[in-house]
């Protein structure tokens, strides 16, 4: 019996209700088995940066944790996309899972979104061409990929309710394209709808999203899944196309989906396209006939290690470099920055996870050069929060809000930072209505004022010494924490002694909740560096050879659920990179965000590498990119700005960014990135593409054969590529287009070819660039196609989007329409 025959048969044996089951989850991470007829469980867990298994997003069992995705961005490598996916398909199994929730596809269109960190870039056809190597990479092994969001979410504010207005032109040319290449060139086997509404419909229930297009027009044959408590609605979404209602138990479905199929409401025919589709999927990623017990295993490998180390220093991006780097010489080297002993190497939301270690730059550099090199000072903070404060916790459970009576349940928990999402307190609590009291103690290091700091998806209150110091009960509001489930932390300030285990006590109830089911609670004590920091930075950096600067965000600021209030430097870090350059010509700057910052002291420094949120190796990549063991091969697959109001979501009409009334229109249409920078003459900061390295990189000879560019639209391009420096090293050969004749506004150019190539020094090569139809088309809104104009088109090459210096126009005689 075939695969086929087989689902067909086993959808012919199932009852309504069997059917009903598989199309929402049985908890958070999983669909149920149907026992009677063999049917196993399908697992899916977290990405896309790791798999962090069936645990909550803090803690669990440890995973090994990647690059993040503007950083894989960063790397313009297929090939290495391909090789983490594979990577990431071990990482799943060692989690007992069968679909890797990743990867994300959605376009940076303001550089203040807080998810900018698990995108790719600014650029659709970059993102496209990243997440194909990804996706087969994960399902080449089993392991099926659930591309996401499904599509219009490129902000974190509102994002589960907000209407994404977006005209046709942009969403095809720009924000479906990833998503139709992962279906057409991947074959991807998930798609996940997002949370927003596309121009006044959820997209969980939207027919023209996800029937029209993605079922219809691209022939898409995998599943659909909402984002989590992304569903709305029992008829419209299984109508729509929503296979799979996530998370269980059930909100949507279940005895409603029964009922309405048993009143016509849903058509019998309609449900079983749903239920076969999920068993497409379980066949393809082998949950149908896996009956293992769940165990997770914590598999941490030599060799991703290396992997991880390898892509992390390849994402680099050095941006600018005055003669210091790679490092050389035998001085001391001062390390500077709230970032140089602290790892940070993820965002923050549904990304994170417990990884296996976290090196930090500071650890690097011991490694790598010696620690009697070293001077260190923090100079300043840049938390968004108080530093959590770590344990031990005894954990007392009451199955009530109030934290009345017997504790149902007493245990111990690591630190006081947690999501409680399914199982609760071994399941003697409802996971959303108990309460818990945490006890602890914390040795301060300093004597003084200290501030204490708490927030949480739920109603929380911290004492010190049995003193009540923060209360973000009394008077919860809602804010920018816990996927806007949590409220903004509440600060207290509070004198404590050095050496001394002061008592902390942490209670916490949980309330309703506005759209995602969860309980989180988050509580820190800092104590505040003033200027006696920075003068001890600068102490150090002027009786050094050279100083490094580590600055720059953490998980705090680039985090979903939550969009960034401006892209300067958090706290007084603009100020102590000045201060340290002023003290020391030669200083580095190594920035660790998740996207663009402005740079008001650019000009006093020597050099600045961006080094983003690059995994658990995060202190080893940079320092092999600073000393010269790695190349920084890194481009920008996002442009940096002078200042945030370059942006093109940058305007004072609140529709257009953040958002207004409900809806955020997307007035820029296609005029993202550098499309809108380039139409509005306006020079960046950096440029899209854009990436310095060790050595020095020339094009020439540019030869474009466009013998087939009339009867099908078809153009090969070939061009050499020599590397002139003294050493190894990689370029990225980039190749752009120009519709100047086009009846419709066109951006002026745009990327449509790219290769990444590595040579020795003083070696050639040549590099062949292919250009398809729609490399020329752009899409006609009234005829509904595809559209390659008759007239003159320029093929652009060169090293980065504004240093371009080979050119050739080709001309077609006659128009071509392509399908969808």
């Amino acid at each position: 019996m075939s695969n086929s025959e087989r689902i067909e048969q086993l959808l012919a044996s199932m009852t309504l209700e069997e059917k009903v089951s598989i199309l929402s989850g049985e908890d958070f991470w999983s669909v149920p088995a149907v026992d009677r007829l063999g049917i196993g469980k399908l697992r899916v867990t977290d990405g896309p940066n790791g798999a962090r298994g069936g645990g909550s997003l803090v803690g669990g069992v440890k995973s090994a944790s990647f690059p993040v995705g503007i950083a894989l961005g960063s790397t313009w490598n297929v090939a290495l996309l391909e090789e983490i996916g594979a990577a990431l398909a071990e990482e799943v199994k060692s989690k007992n899972a069968h679909m890797l929730l990743a990867p994300t596809v959605n376009i940076h269109r303001s550089v203040t979104n807080g998810r900018n960190f698990e995108c790719y870039s600014e650029d659709p056809f970059l993102t496209a061409e990243l997440a194909v190597g990804y996706i087969k990479g994960l399902q080449d092994r089993g392991i099926g990929a659930t591309i996401k969001h499904f599509v219009g979410n490129e902000s974190e504010i509102e994002r589960t309710t907000i209407s994404s207005e977006i005209d046709e032109r942009a969403l095809r040319e720009i924000y479906l394209l990833p998503f139709e290449a992962a279906v057409k060139k991947a074959g991807t086997w998930g798609v996940m709808s997002s949370y927003n509404r596309l121009n006044g419909t959820f997209t969980s229930e939207h027919n023209w999203l996800l029937g029209t297009v993605l079922r219809d027009e691209w022939g898409y044959d995998g599943i659909v899944m909402s984002d989590w408590f992304g569903s709305h609605s029992t008829a419209e979404t299984v109508i729509a196309g929503l296979d799979l209602e996530m998370p269980g138990p059930t909100r949507d479905r279940g005895q409603k989906l029964v009922d309405a199929v048993k009143a016509g409401t849903v058509n019998q025919d309609i449900l079983d396209r749903r239920v076969l589709a999920m068993l497409r999927l379980m066949d393809r990623v082998g949950s149908l006939d896996d009956h293992r017990p769940h165990a997770e295993r914590a598999d941490d490998r030599p060799e991703t290690r290396a992997l991880i180390r390898r892509a992390g220093a390849e994402a680099a991006v050095l941006l600018k470099n005055e003669g210091v780097l790679p490092l050389a010489g035998t001085g001391t080297i001062a390390v500077i920055g709230p970032n140089a002993k602290t790892a940070q190497i993820m965002g923050g939301g549904s990304a994170q996870l417990n990884a296996h270690y976290r090196i930090s730059p500071w650890q690097g550099l011991v490694s790598a050069v010696g620690e009697n090199r070293l001077r260190y000072a923090p100079g300043c903070t840049n938390d968004r929060f108080q530093p959590v404060l770590r344990g031990p916790f005894d954990a007392e459970y009451f199955d009530n809000e109030t934290l009345s009576g017997t504790p149902v349940y007493v245990g111990t928990q690591e630190d006081a930072q947690t999501f409680w999402i399914g199982r609760v307190a071994e399941g003697k609590v409802d996971p959303l209505h108990f309460s818990v009291r945490l006890t602890g103690h914390f040795k301060p290091e300093h004597s003084g004022a200290h501030n204490l700091g708490i927030y949480a998806a739920g109603f929380a209150k911290a004492y010190v010494d049995g003193k009540l110091i923060a209360d973000a009960w009394t008077n919860w509001s809602k804010g920018r924490t816990f996927f806007e489930e949590g409220c903004d932390e509440v600060v207290g300030s509070v004198m404590l002694e050095a050496g001394r285990a002061h008592e902390v006590v942490i209670e916490f109830a949980t309330k309703d909740f506005s759209t995602l089911g969860l309980a989180a609670l988050a509580c820190g004590i800092g104590y505040p560096l003033g200027d006696a920091a920075i003068a001890e930075a600068v102490g150090a950096a002027s009786g050094a050879e050279v100083a490094i600067l580590f600055v720059g965000r953490n998980g705090e600021w680039d985090t979903e659920g939550s969009d960034l209030q401006s892209i300067t430097l958090p706290g007084r870090q603009d100020e102590l990179v000045a201060a340290v350059a002023k003290a020391n010509p030669r200083t580095i700057v190594v920035l660790q965000t998740g996207g663009p910052v402005e740079m008001p002291w650019i000009g006093s420094v020597a050099a600045v590498l961006e080094a983003w949120y690059p995994g658990q190796e995060a202190g080893n990549a940079i320092a092999d990119v600073l000393t010269g063991a790695a190349e920084p091969s890194g481009r920008l697959p996002q442009t940096f700005p002078v200042r945030w109001s370059d942006n093109p979501a940058h305007s004072q009409d609140r529709e257009v960014y953040p958002g207004l009334e409900g809806k955020v229109r997307y007035e820029e249409g296609i005029f993202v990135g550098y499309r809108h920078y380039d139409k509005l003459g306006l020079t960046p900061l950096y440029p899209f593409g854009f990436g310095l390295g060790y050595t020095q990189f020339a094009l020439s000879d540019l030869v474009v054969d466009d013998s087939d560019f009339e009867s099908d639209g078809v153009v090969n391009v070939a061009v050499r590529l020599t590397n002139t420096g003294a050493r190894e090293g990689s370029s990225v050969v980039q190749l752009y287009v120009s519709d100047a004749e086009a009846s419709a506004p066109r951006p002026a150019k745009e990327l449509k070819a790219f290769a990444k190539i590595k040579l020795e020094a003083g070696a050639s090569t040549t590099v062949s660039l292919a250009l398809d139809a729609r490399s020329f088309a752009f899409f006609d809104t009234h005829a509904k196609v595809w559209l390659v104009e008759a007239g003159a088109f320029t093929i652009h090459v060169g090293l980065c989007s504004t240093d371009l210096p080979l050119q050739q126009q080709i001309t077609r005689k006659s128009a071509l329409t392509l399908p969808l």
